[in-house]
């Protein structure tokens, strides 16, 4: 397919397995993409891997485009977004493995550092104790086990606003409580 064809009918040229499309839409579009990428994930490195990620996406999963339902260049960058926040989930989860050869050794926080730490933990318990238990449970789902807002709506069996609003509620509590 033609490289200077509209974006809609390289990404349908995608769906069928035109591997010609996908690199014209990686010529067209990347440099794009890997600025929402680094946006988000604040390393170059990062970014390309969730770049590369999200082409694989592309070519996965380009059946699902309707032009209909928005333009093919706000898909693209839900793809790389999506992309780039699973990367940034799991790079979170990662754990050095005090392995030298690895490149990755632990570092031991000094003790002022620590005992500060935790006492803010307490602190924030005491905060968290303090909200409805619904805000409580939407909360710990996002901010501690890395789930998105329509991951906790579906977990919790509630609409995807209802969760929001307690999510957004809560954040506030623990501003105010916190402050």
């Amino acid at each position: 397919m033609d490289g200077e064809a509209p974006l809609p009918a390289l990404i349908e040229a995608i769906a069928a397995g035109d591997r010609l499309a996908l690199r014209a839409v990686y010529m067209r579009e990347s440099t794009r993409l890997f600025g929402i990428a680094t946006a988000i994930l604040r390393d170059r490195d990062a970014a390309a891997d969730a770049l590369h990620d999200a082409f694989l996406r592309l070519a996965a999963r380009a059946r699902q485009f309707d032009p209909a339902r928005g333009a093919a260049e706000a898909w693209l960058g839900g793809i790389v977004r999506h992309a780039a926040l699973d990367l940034a989930r799991r790079r979170g989860r990662e754990m050095p493995s005090d392995d030298p050869t690895l490149g990755d050794a632990a570092v031991e926080p000094a003790m002022l550092e620590t005992l500060d730490a935790e006492a803010q933990g307490r602190r924030l318990r005491a905060c968290l104790e303090t909200l409805e238990p619904r805000s409580r449970e939407g909360i710990l789902l996002a901010f501690v086990h890395g789930l998105s807002h329509a991951e906790v709506a579906a977990r919790l069996a509630e609409p995807l606003g209802t969760i929001k609003s307690w999510i957004r509620r809560g954040l506030l509590r623990l501003r105010s409580c916190l402050a």
